[in-house]
């Protein structure tokens, strides 16, 4: 009887190149860390990633918002009150000439008492880039003149118009990103510690601690948050200076943004205190804030982060509605939310429909954060 044949490979056996049949799976993909396999999952979401890299540039914007608006944030342009935006051109009478404008002329209409502007078209005046203009003090601190753009040296350029003083929309929607985006970035910093930190005690405790926390988080959630807003927001003593104003706003607003997150939080613990790798560190000595911080917060961070990602467009969205009503932030400081409070008078947005300009840096933001939310969701959990 002669024996079965035996059909084996001869070839060595590399277990790196060995996958499932019929798939292929590259060696980067199997060794890569969980935060990478999150990441290219991330950029699959191209409206995300768009999303991502125009927060990237809006945050990036405002560490020099003074070098970027054409105008200080109160200069006053006393002979163009409610001027309407001036539109770029770059070719004048068939030669290019470059980014110019032209210079604006100024009428009284007796009839409608609406302040109407031309343009004199025989006469071009190209901008001035990487130039000097208007002083200002580079976050307070600094004396500087540099302007990426600046007007001509005999004109005006309101890129968005200018207001019921005379300045420049552009300038002072720029200047507000600073106030209105740091809102939401300090905000949800705040409500991320303690929602973490309460949640977190909450769900590896229980007992008597999970009652009193679950307890006033229902508590709160119970109560309308834009009421609870508009009544501490009105709290607010008036003769405090504008840098308490906004951190009194962003505290109000991390105060009532953290159950949520805490509950969250709480969950994911629960769920996860009774694994081997708990007990194990437990077992070791670790103290209960070891284990919170180092071994379970770890586990979940990635939600967390779709989760804050989320709540970012909520607080500016609030800070915004806040300022509008008059209950927020006041001038002097200067957010979306102030200069949309200046388009409260239906006549001025009749007549000016400029004023409106500010909600569209709050519509953009808003999506933004929310699609850069979505695809964090995603990609951290891919079977959403």
């Amino acid at each position: 009887m002669s024996p079965t044949p035996h059909f084996v490979s001869p070839e060595p056996f590399d277990p790196e190149a060995t996958v499932a049949a019929g798939s292929t799976v590259s060696r980067a993909y199997m060794e890569a860390s969980q935060s990478k396999l999150i990441w290219w999952r991330f950029l699959r979401h191209r409206v995300a990633v768009v999303s991502l890299a125009f927060l990237l540039f809006s945050y990036g914007a405002i560490v020099i918002v003074e070098m970027i608006a054409p105008y200080e944030l109160q200069t006053r342009n006393t002979d163009f009150i409610f001027a309407p935006p001036q539109p770029l051109h770059l070719i004048h009478e068939g030669q290019f000439v470059g980014p110019f404008v032209y210079p604006l002329d100024y009428n009284l209409n007796l009839e409608t008492l609406k302040r109407e502007y031309s343009e004199d078209t025989s006469r071009p005046l190209p901008l001035r880039f990487f130039c000097q203009g208007d002083p200002y003090e580079f976050w307070g601190m600094v004396k500087a003149r540099f302007h990426f753009v600046c007007p001509p040296e005999e004109g005006t350029f309101f890129l968005m118009g200018t207001d019921r003083l005379g300045r420049d929309m552009f300038s002072r929607i720029s200047y507000g990103a600073r106030i209105s985006l740091t809102v939401g970035l300090v905000g949800v910093s705040l409500s991320f510690l303690l929602g973490i930190s309460i949640g977190g005690l909450a769900g590896y405790f229980g007992g008597w601690v999970d009652s009193v926390v679950q307890r006033t988080t229902e508590i709160l959630r119970s109560i309308p948050e834009l009421p609870l807003w508009l009544a501490l927001s009105a709290a607010l003593p008036v003769t405090w200076s504008p840098l308490l104003i906004y951190f009194g706003i962003t505290l109000i607003l991390a105060l009532l943004d953290w159950p949520g997150l805490a509950r969250a939080v709480r969950s994911k613990l629960f769920a996860l205190r009774e694994e081997d790798f708990v007990v194990a560190a437990e077992m070791l000595g670790a103290s209960p804030r070891r284990i919170i911080f180092r071994h379970l917060l770890p586990n979940f961070m990635s939600h967390l982060i779709a989760s804050a990602s989320l709540s970012i467009p909520t607080m500016i969205l609030a800070e915004t509605a806040l300022s509008f009503l008059g209950l927020g932030l006041r001038p002097p400081i200067t957010s979306w939310g102030v200069l949309l409070s200046e388009a409260q008078n239906i006549e001025a947005v009749a007549l000016y429909p400029w004023l409106l300009l500010p909600m569209l840096p709050v519509v953009l933001t808003v999506l933004a954060f929310s699609f850069v939310g979505d695809g964090l969701r995603d990609a951290v959990d891919p079977h959403h």
